[in-house]
C-alpha cells in the first residue's frame, strides 16, 4: 500500500470500547508484571502496532511476538525481526495456531525478566516465576497464543497480586507465569491505509465498512505485488482486469457466483477473495514494508541482525 499514493480509500475507524479505561487498565496492572509481550500480526507488523504502547509502558522490558507467521511472506518476517531487533527490541516470529515459535518466545521473555527476578531474589525474596503480559489488537491471536501457552491446565497461582482483582494468573510451565486480563490495546489509526490493511487481514468487524470497496482495493494491491498467486488460485490465462472490481466480478464468474440472468453475485464473491486471502490460499503476504533507516548506523545494524536472522533459519 505505501507504493502509491490514493485519494480514494474508503475511511475506516474503529473504536470498539473505550481507549482510555483501556489504558488505565493496562497501566493499573504493568506494575504486576516484568515483561510485556506485544502481539503483532506478521503479515502487518507496523499496521498492528498501536504507536501509544512505548509511552504506556514506558521502561518495561518489551518482547514482540510476531503471530501468524505462517500466513506471512518469510523472507519479510525476517527482515522486520532484523528491524525490531536492530532497535533494540527482542522479537521471535510465531504460529500460535500450531504451536510453532512457543519455546523461544517462552525463553526470551524468561531471559527479559531475569534481571527482576535476580534482584528479588537477591534482596531477600524467594525465587519466583516471571510474570508477563500479552498486549495486541483485537484478532491478532491473543486468545489462541494464551491457551497454546497454557495447554489443557489453565491455573491461578496463588498468592499473587492481582488474583484479588479478578485477573487470572496463568502458569506456564515451572519459569513463567501469565497475567491474563481483559485489558487489551486498540488501535487508533489516522493513516487510511492502516485501517485497509486491518480490514484485508480481519482485524475490524466485516460489517463496519464497504466490503465491496475494501476487497477491490485488497484485488488491486495482490495485483499489483502478487499478480502470479491472482492467476495461479483463480486461474487466469493471459491478462487480468487492471480495475479491482473488474477483477473481483472475474473472479465471481470463474467460482461460479451467478445469480439470474448471469449477474455476478458480489458479495459471494467479496467472500471467496477476503476468506481466501486470510487463510494463507493465496500465498503468503506482507503487507507492511519495513521502514527504511537512512543512516549508515541504521543501515548496518538492520544488515547485520539479518545476516544473523539468516544464520538461525
Amino acid at each position: 500500500m505505501e507504493k502509491e499514493t490514493r485519494n480514494d480509500l474508503p475511511g475506516i475507524q474503529w473504536f470498539p470500547g473505550h481507549m482510555k479505561k483501556a489504558q488505565r487498565l493496562i497501566e493499573e496492572n504493568l506494575k504486576l508484571v516484568d515483561v510485556v509481550i506485544e502481539l503483532l500480526d506478521a503479515r502487518i507488523p507496523a499496521s498492528s502496532a498501536n504507536p501509544m504502547l512505548a509511552d504506556i509502558i514506558k521502561d518495561k522490558p518489551r518482547l514482540i511476538a510476531l503471530n501468524k507467521s505462517d500466513l506471512a511472506d518469510a523472507a519479510s518476517t525476517k527482515r522486520w525481526l532484523a528491524y525490531f531487533r536492530a532497535q533494540g527490541i527482542p522479537a521471535v516470529a510465531i504460529d500460535s495456531v500450531k504451536g510453532r515459535g512457543m519455546k523461544q518466545l517462552v525463553r526470551q521473555a524468561e531471559e527479559l525478566a531475569r534481571p527482576k527476578t535476580d534482584r528479588f531474589v537477591k534482596n531477600g525474596g524467594r525465587p519466583r516465576a516471571a510474570r508477563c503480559m500479552i498486549l495486541g489488537i483485537p484478532n491478532v491471536g491473543k486468545s489462541s497464543l494464551i491457551n497454546r501457552l497454557a495447554g489443557a491446565v489453565k491455573a491461578k497461582a496463588a498468592d499473587k497480586p492481582g488474583v484479588t482483582r479478578a485477573k487470572q494468573w496463568i502458569k506456564i510451565g515451572a519459569s513463567l507465569d501469565l497475567l491474563d486480563t481483559p485489558g487489551i490495546l486498540w488501535p487508533k489509526f489516522e493513516d487510511q491505509t492502516v485501517g485497509l490493511k486491518l480490514a484485508f487481514t480481519g482485524a475490524i468487524n466485516d460489517d463496519i465498512y464497504d466490503r465491496e470497496q475494501v476487497t477491490a482495493l485488497l484485488l488491486s494491491v495482490m495485483r499489483r505485488d502478487y499478480p502470479e498467486r491472482l492467476q495461479e488460485r483463480f486461474k487466469f490465462k493471459g491478462e487480468m482486469p487492471e480495475d479491482g472490481l473488474a477483477l473481483l466480478e472475474a473472479i465471481g464468474r470463474k467460482r461460479g457466483c451467478l445469480v439470474k440472468g448471469g449477474v455476478v453475485d458480489l458479495e459471494k464473491a467479496q467472500n471467496i477473495v477476503l476468506n481466501e486471502f486470510r487463510s494463507g490460499k493465496l500465498g503468503l503476504v506482507t503487507l507492511d514494508e519495513v521502514p527504511a533507516d537512512e543512516s549508515a548506523d541504521g543501515k548496518e545494524k538492520v544488515s547485520e541482525a539479518a545476516e544473523s536472522e539468516g544464520d538461525k533459519a
